[in-house]
C-alpha cells in the first residue's frame, strides 16, 4: 500500500494510538466525540484533527483508514469533516482543522470539511500518495517524491514546488516540512517561533509538524525538537529508542520500540496519559487479518 501509514497522532487536545490488533485507543479530550474509538476494528492508520491554539474551541475529530480501504471518523463535523462514508479505495488520511484529506489508490484525492482560503482545492491533483493538512492550507506528497501546496500562503507555507526527493510531509499551523530520501529535513513557511529551523538535522526517520513546533526522530532512536516550547512540548532530548513522533498542538508524543508511548507539553484535557496503553503497533509491522485493496 502507498504512503506510510500513521500509528500515532496528535490533534488539538487528544491522543489517538493504533494497536497491533487493529484496533484504537484515544485519550483527552472528548468534548465533540474524538476520543469514542473503541469499537473500530480492522484499523491501518489513524489521524487527529489538529487546530491553531488560538482557535475558540478545542473540539476537533479523529479520522481511521481501514483495511478495506474504507474509512471512519468521529468528533466534531461542522463543516462535515467527518462525512466520509462514501469514501472508497483509500490508501492514505489526513484531518486537519475541520478538514479531512484522503488518497484514492489511483492517485487522487478526496477533501471534505472546512473550504476557507482555497484548502480544499486538491482535485486537481494527480499521482499522490500522500497527504497533510494544516490549518489553513493543504499539501500532497507525489509519487515522485515532488510535492503540491494549496490554500493560505502568507507566510510563504505553500511554496513546496522546488522540492524533490521527498519520502514524508507534514503540515503545521503556518509551516510546511517534508522528509528526504537522504535523511535530511526541509521547512518553509513562517520562522519567527523557530519551527522551521531543521537544515542541521540528518538521518530522519520521521518528522511530524505540531502548530508552533516540529519534532523528528532519527536513526539512532533520539527525538529532535523545535520550535514554541511554552508547554514544555520540545523537551524530548532524554527520550531513546523511539521509532515513531507525533507533534500536537501543545504537546509531543513519541512511540518507542517496545510499543510504549510516552509525552510531554500540555496535559490540561489529559492528552498525555498514554502511558498506561498497552504496546501499540509498530510502524511498517504487518497490518491486521482482513479485506485488503
Amino acid at each position: 500500500m502507498p504512503g506510510a501509514q500513521i500509528v500515532l497522532a496528535a490533534g488539538r487536545r487528544h491522543s489517538v494510538g493504533l494497536r497491533p490488533d487493529g484496533t484504537v485507543l484515544a485519550s483527552g479530550s472528548n468534548s465533540a466525540g474524538e476520543c469514542e474509538v473503541d469499537r473500530w476494528r480492522q484499523v491501518i492508520s489513524v489521524t487527529a484533527g489538529n487546530v491553531h491554539t488560538a482557535r475558540n474551541t478545542g473540539k476537533s475529530h479523529t479520522v481511521a483508514l481501514r483495511a478495506d480501504g474504507t474509512v471512519l471518523a468521529t468528533g466534531l463535523n461542522s463543516d462535515g469533516q467527518c462525512a466520509l462514508e462514501h469514501w472508497r479505495d483509500v490508501t492514505f488520511v489526513a484531518a486537519g482543522w475541520r478538514r479531512t484529506l484522503g488518497v484514492r489508490a489511483d492517485g487522487t484525492v478526496y477533501a471534505v470539511g472546512r473550504t476557507a482560503e482555497g484548502a480544499c482545492q486538491v482535485h486537481s491533483w494527480q499521482q499522490i500518495i500522500a497527504v497533510a493538512c494544516g490549518d489553513w492550507h493543504s499539501v500532497g506528497l507525489r509519487a515522485d517524491g515532488t510535492a503540491v501546496a494549496t490554500g493560505n500562503d502568507r507566510r510563504g507555507q505553500c511554496a513546496v514546488e522546488r522540492w524533490e526527493e521527498l519520502i514524508a510531509i507534514s503540515a503545521g499551523y503556518l509551516h510546511t516540512v517534508g522528509l528526504r530520501t537522504d535523511g535530511r529535513v526541509v521547512a518553509i513557511g513562517d520562522r519567527s517561533n523557530g519551527a522551521c529551523a531543521v537544515a542541521e538535522w540528518e538521518e530522519m526517520l520521521a518528522v511530524d509538524a505540531g502548530s508552533y513546533h516540529t519534532v523528528g526522530v532519527n536513526a539512532a532512536g533520539t527525538v529532535l525538537a523545535v520550535g514554541d516550547n511554552s508547554y514544555g512540548q520540545c523537551e524530548v532530548s532524554r527520550w531513546q529508542n523511539v521509532v515513531a513522533v507525533a507533534a500536537g498542538s501543545t504537546h509531543t508524543l513519541a512511540l518507542c520500540a517496545d510499543g510504549t508511548v510516552r509525552s510531554t507539553g500540555n496535559n490540561a484535557e489529559g492528552q498525555g496519559e498514554v502511558a498506561h496503553w498497552p504496546p501499540l503497533r509498530l510502524p511498517g509491522t504487518a497490518e491486521p487479518p482482513g479485506s485488503r485493496l
